[in-house]
């Protein structure tokens, strides 16, 4: 990849940055369209998210940035607008820089979680979900599977007080679903989905305990690198399903593109 002046530049704003492989995937799907877009991560401490973001308005070849773990939610009071889906779930994992210096976020998660249960030939609608985690990412996660038509929605975290406010503010929106918040075994549901950070690395202990799910269960973690972390490797072991977060983050490629060209 050339990177000139003629180059449009994006970010990844992460804290840390060792896990960040969706640079990496943007790069290779600007290139395979011909856009000379430009995607590097940025290492940004919480406390000087702030500073950055009012650098980035000042950019004028940057288009736009990603976010991710820990900024999604904290981001928002940074930016002028949201977009309605954004704003429903509460975080924001890519913002556009308009010409003008001003900062527009949206959350493509949501869209790319369900487009990578789609390609495993697998759908939330009528299933039975547990949730591990209620981040950023864990909101958009929580609002897909209740608006895909889950039956039941199982949300485990480990700020019981955090789970539990996400299941209220999900059972409201999508009435139709059964919401919930606190432990639960794995096998009673037909969908896991982890969206905690644990996993990352080759010590974390396992989000759930497993091992007395069935063949039946598809196993579904979100995280990218590695790319396939401990709690798939074991529900491998099993005879699951595992779906991996490239399939959720392959499926946001096109919507990005587009959402930084409005």
């Amino acid at each position: 990849m050339e990177i000139t002046g003629h180059s449009k530049i994006m970010f990844v704003l992460a804290d840390p940055v060792d896990h960040v492989r969706a640079s990496a995937v943007l790069n290779a799907y600007f290139s395979g369209i011909g856009e000379d877009v430009a995607t590097s991560p940025l290492a940004v401490l919480p406390q000087d998210l702030g500073t950055v973001v009012n650098a980035i308005r000042l950019m004028g070849n940057v288009v736009g940035f990603g976010v991710t773990i820990p900024h999604k939610v904290a981001i928002m009071q940074l930016l002028d607008d949201v977009t309605d889906r954004a704003g429903m779930i509460g975080a924001v994992n890519f913002v556009r820089r308009c010409q003008d210096g001003r900062l527009v976020g949206d959350n493509l998660d949501a869209p790319g979680f369900l487009a990578g249960l789609s390609a495993h030939g697998f759908s939330a609608a009528g299933k039975r979900v547990l949730q591990l985690g209620a981040g950023g990412a864990g909101r958009a996660t929580a609002l897909a599977v209740a608006q895909a038509g889950a039956a039941e929605l199982r949300i485990s975290n480990r700020d019981q007080a955090r789970g539990h406010a996400l299941a209220v503010a999900v059972q409201a929106l999508f009435p139709a679903t059964q919401v919930s918040a606190g432990p639960a075994a794995a096998e009673a549901f037909d969908l896991i989905v982890n969206t905690t950070p644990l996993g990352m690395k080759a010590a974390d202990a396992m989000p759930v305990d497993i091992s007395n799910i069935t063949s039946s269960t598809v196993v579904y973690d979100i995280i990218v690198n590695p790319p396939v972390t401990r709690l798939m490797d074991a529900a491998r072991a099993r005879g699951t399903v595992t779906i991996g977060g490239k399939a959720m983050l392959d499926a946001q490629m096109a919507l990005v593109a587009t959402f930084i060209k409005r």
